[in-house]
């Protein structure tokens, strides 16, 4: 049998097998309780406690797994899936989906011209000819914008385009932008801004699958949400809660519960965003809160 097809009753997941969005997606995963045996030939892991499998990939190729159905789901940059969208059409029968972003990878797509160009507008780029390795998305930007340009197909080394006279700007993706001011370019337009994301077909995946699907979608949520999020526990009077419910951190709504044996006294527990900063926690020791605890959230589900 070929270890490749699509099988009934595991979910196979496509991840970058090496890259900077590979041990990101591995760690991701890791935390979602999923565990791996790789292979041999580093290019499939079995999953050991879920029947949950990776497929380690070029990031470029991942979509068109995705939408031929060699796997189900994929973590991969918005920009690559948002160029085989933009390439391939977006028909939502067969194009993979963009079903959740996961707060890592991020850049953007952005045009950059040499430091003696003058650029003000769109407009400017009329004739020019832009170096890119998106030219789907950047045909669409320039469309949107009215303006007519020749977008020169490079595979690499684009920052290097207006150097060598292939184009006269380009069209890539920057993170730092470190690399645009070592060859003297400067950022002028921003066309998508990215990250990874996890892809999916555009129809639900059947059975066993879709409900794998289903279960991991609501993990990474979990996830992704408690990743700078507390738990605050702190006592107070129950007569003290007027003052101090308005001074807990932004959040879910506090729980209030009764202390044994204590007819006025409460525990209070709350879901806090980002952190909780000591001078936070000591406006609500003035307003009579006791016992405070700030807890880091490992595994939770809403």
């Amino acid at each position: 049998m070929n270890r490749l097809a699509p099988s009934r009753d595991r979910l196979r997941i496509a991840i970058q097998k090496s890259g900077r969005l590979g041990t990101p997606a591995r760690e991701l995963l890791e935390r979602l309780g999923l565990r791996f045996q790789e292979s041999r030939d580093r290019l499939f892991c079995h999953g050991e406690v879920e029947p949950i499998d990776l497929l380690l990939v070029r990031d470029d190729d991942i979509p068109g797994l995705i939408a031929e159905g060699v796997c189900d789901l994929g973590i991969v940059g918005r920009n690559v899936l948002s160029e085989f969208r933009a390439e391939n059409g977006r028909d939502p029968a067969t194009a993979p989906a963009e079903w959740q972003p996961l707060g890592f990878g991020g850049c953007r797509l952005s045009l950059a011209v040499p430091e003696g160009l003058n650029y003000a507008t769109p407009l400017d780029l009329a004739g020019r000819r832009i170096a890119t390795s998106y030219p789907a998305l950047l045909a669409e930007w320039l469309r949107s914008q009215a303006v007519a340009a020749d977008v020169v197909t490079l595979s690499g080394s684009v920052e290097i385009a207006p150097r060598l006279g292939q184009a006269d700007l380009i069209c890539d993706l920057v993170s730092t932008g470190g690399t645009l001011v070592a060859n003297q370019l400067r950022e002028v337009e921003v066309i998508l801004r990215s990250e990874a994301v996890l892809a999916a077909p555009g129809t639900p995946l059947p059975g066993l699958r879709g409900e794998l699907a289903g279960q991991l979608r609501g993990r990474l949520a979990a996830a992704i949400g408690q990743r700078n999020s507390r738990l605050l526990m702190l006592n107070a009077r129950r007569s003290q809660l007027s003052e101090l419910l308005p001074l807990l951190p932004e959040g879910e709504p506090p729980s209030v519960m009764a202390l044994d044996g204590d007819a006025d006294g409460v525990a209070i527990k709350a879901l806090c965003r980002g952190t909780v900063s000591w001078q936070q926690m000591e406006r609500m020791k003035a307003a009579g809160a006791s016992q405070l605890l700030v807890l880091p959230l490992e595994q939770m589900l809403p």
